[in-house]
């Protein structure tokens, strides 16, 4: 039965950034190359060759905002999308499914001359490498509740190349509407825009999660230190909380005050598109319940550990039910560190 929305409900959570489609493309047939150290690894095939794929799998209204928008749904909160979709069938099939997931979809916004955004997964073994392309869409923030109907919450994460616009609009709304905190997960694009043309962003942010490789590019930093990276990125972009993930390695928080660890949930991992958004989702909806950062720092792997049993960043999202079931079985070294 799908889900009623109307522009009279409250949000929780606004989720803001590029909606897509994901073609999963599985390969045998390659090859991994790494440094010794297994960074920069680089995924090979024969050149100017016919290489079989064993399967292809589509996943409809994905991408970090729209990822996070269905997460914070599936845990039972109020979340709406603002995004663009093009005027075919794509775009159509996108709204339908984010319907599908309870999202809140009055500020998805159908651009009839455009093309949904459709990338390619190279999938390989647990991994992937995304081949994207973001359309220009013409972004704006006009029509977002305000006043007392203003999320508790914006998302944001991974606009298109043409986006300083948009962020200089989303700076002015919040400014106009100071008590909506916000969270932010740079994308690729964010990222090559460089901290100082998104600085008033990243100065606004109550919480910004990035992996560890994203906190080397942003900060043009060589060290993998974990202290030093978050120190320096809460120092140096004036976000008041910084969330870093190192894949199988766990996760890292820092407040300005104590450093955090959290391991990851053990599981065997099946394919990881979008562990990132599960994990980084699940932190802001439990701060949107007003829970208190260690509490929800425990969530945040088990919906990561779920979503990488399965294909795509969505159909492993689990109900807050589901989340503290396992929560309930964890082993007993699963907790939060102070480091």
């Amino acid at each position: 039965m799908p889900f009623i929305t109307n522009r009279m409900k409250k949000l929780d959570v606004l989720s803001i950034g590029d909606i897509v489609i994901d073609a999963f493309i599985r390969l045998k047939d390659a090859e991994e190359t790494c440094d010794i150290d297994k960074q920069n690894c680089k995924l090979c095939v024969r050149f100017g060759d016919k290489v079989p794929y064993e399967s292809v799998d589509v996943c409809l209204a994905v991408g970090n905002a729209p990822n996070a928008a269905v997460s914070v749904a599936r845990l039972g909160l109020n979340s709406g999308l603002l995004t663009y979709v093009g005027g075919d069938q794509n775009g159509r099939d996108c709204i339908d499914q984010l319907v599908k997931n309870g999202v809140i979809t009055d500020y998805v916004h159908t651009e009839a001359d455009m093309k949904t955004n459709y990338h390619y997964v190279i999938w390989y073994d647990v991994d992937r490498t995304i081949l994207i392309k973001h359309e220009a869409f013409n972004y704006s923030t006009q029509g977002l509740p305000t006043g007392d109907m203003a999320p508790k919450w914006i998302y944001l994460s991974s606009l298109g190349a043409n986006s300083l616009n948009m962020y200089a609009q989303i700076e002015q709304y919040l400014k106009e509407n100071p008590r909506v905190k916000l969270a932010f997960q740079p994308g690729i694009f964010d990222i090559k825009q460089g901290y100082k043309n998104l600085k008033h962003i990243y100065s606004r942010a109550d919480i910004m999660c990035c992996n560890v490789e994203e906190a080397q590019r942003i900060l043009s930093e060589a060290s993998r230190d974990i202290k030093t990276l978050l120190k320096s990125l809460r120092d140096t972009l004036g976000t008041k909380t910084i969330i870093m993930t190192d894949s199988i390695e766990g996760a890292y928080a820092y407040d300005g005050a104590d450093f955090y660890f959290i391991p990851v949930y053990p599981h065997e991992p099946f394919e990881r598109t979008g562990a990132g958004d599960a994990f980084f989702s699940t932190i802001v909806a439990g701060l949107s319940m007003g829970k208190k950062l260690d509490e929800v720092l425990l969530w945040a792997p088990i919906n990561s550990m779920s979503v990488v049993q399965q294909i795509g960043a969505q159909r492993g999202l689990l109900t807050m039910p589901e989340l503290q079931d396992f929560l309930s079985k964890a082993p007993a070294d699963f907790k939060v560190k102070k480091i």
